[in-house]
């Protein structure tokens, strides 16, 4: 289930190739359909095949998915000699298995297999995603791909119907991009993929592993601490994100104009972007997924209406006020039927602000970040 290069790649002093050990550690991916076709021909694979208990004896066809780079992988005695389909062609076996070739936006081919028993498979080469999709007649049972290094791929997937609720999306071709084990396993599944250890024997059409993706989800975290980056990496395997930018544009501050231009540059081409704090109607309507950055601007923003920087205001009925925005908002996140990713700074935990209303502020926003988690599935 590793990249071609293996994990741990040969002589790499990284943290994740010193982690790779034991099950977290992947030889080249290869699959193995019903013993009778092997899609990518890797070094060991033969071996590889007797430790997880299965005999390469029985395999009819073995298809290239992708340029192998390196010297010629040796074809184990008995083994046909290895192909590649040509985009669009469909090949079927004397088992009853059809292999659909489907065109790449990179070098190589992806593989769409139909079992004797109607069981749809979808296996893809490393770094690359599907060109020129149409709307499949209907969602395959199981998909094998990049996940890591092309989550786009899986969001095209997603945005015409080809990865369902019940598609269980496997991550292969992993590298060292991502540390193994727990962190890993988090990462797939905030995008409602997993990974399986060299060797696991996969049922097509099996769902129960398939991880429930969290639908509403707060990411917290210091300054600079890649909170944004955090949230926008569990959405980029979904397409038409609508990105809601609590922030405005504030005319005239270059240094906030060259985080905006940052921020957008690393955004998915197809996300679209609001600027807006008016988050209510927003979280009541239906739509694709929301991604809210974030709701300390959000907060400022709020008192800013309420007055609550002045102290005679807030006494008098700024405190009132923004108690009861807080509320609406915390309220229509319970009610969204939307999946919902929101960001926010936390405060509070070091120097303590010299001002009233800096105090009030950190205050305002633990309360504000405490009643969000309360009604998120996931809190970070």
């Amino acid at each position: 289930t590793g990249a071609p290069a293996g994990l741990p790649r040969p002589y790499c002093p990284c943290a994740a190739c010193a982690a790779a050990l034991g099950p977290d550690a992947r030889a080249a991916t290869a699959l193995l359909l019903d013993g009778a076709l092997l899609l990518d021909l890797t070094p060991g694979a033969a071996f590889a095949a007797a430790r997880a208990g299965r005999s390469l004896t029985g395999v009819r066809q073995v298809l290239l998915s992708h340029p192998h780079d390196g010297p010629a992988v040796e074809v184990p005695a008995g083994l046909p000699q290895p192909g590649r389909v040509p985009d669009g062609r469909e090949l079927t076996l004397l088992t009853g298995h059809r292999v659909r070739a489907v065109a790449m936006d990179a070098p190589g081919t992806g593989y769409a297999v139909t079992g004797p028993e109607g069981q749809r498979l979808l296996y893809l080469p490393p770094g690359g995603a599907p060109a020129g999709l149409a709307e499949p007649a209907e969602s395959y049972d199981m998909v094998c791909l990049d996940v890591v290094g092309r989550p786009d791929a899986l969001a095209k997937l997603r945005a015409v119907g080809a990865v369902g609720p019940t598609t269980d999306v496997v991550a292969v071709h992993l590298d060292h991009d991502v540390p193994p084990g727990p962190e890993l396993a988090r990462r797939l599944a905030a995008a409602g993929a997993r990974a399986v250890p060299d060797g696991t024997t996969l049922a097509v059409g099996a769902y129960e592993d398939v991880p429930d993706v969290p639908r509403r989800t707060l990411v917290l975290g210091g300054a600079r601490s890649g909170k944004s980056v955090e949230a926008e990496r569990r959405l980029e395997a979904f397409p038409d994100v609508l990105y809601v930018a609590t922030g405005g544009s504030r005319n005239g501050d270059t240094e906030w104009s060259a985080r905006v231009a940052a921020h957008r540059e690393r955004r998915p081409g197809s996300w679209q972007t609001v600027e807006t704090c008016d988050l209510v109607p927003l979280l009541a309507a239906e739509g694709p997924p929301l991604l809210i950055d974030c709701l300390s601007l959000w907060l400022t923003d709020a008192m800013d209406s309420a007055g609550a920087w002045d102290d005679a205001v807030w006494a008098e009925r700024g405190e009132k006020v923004l108690r009861e925005r807080v509320r609406e908002l915390t309220e229509a996140v319970r009610e969204t039927r939307r999946t919902v990713v929101a960001v926010s700074n936390e405060v509070g935990s070091g120097i303590v602000p010299s001002t009233a209303s800096g105090r009030r502020y950190r205050d305002e926003l633990g309360r504000l970040n405490a009643g969000f988690a309360g009604e998120c599935e996931q809190v970070l």
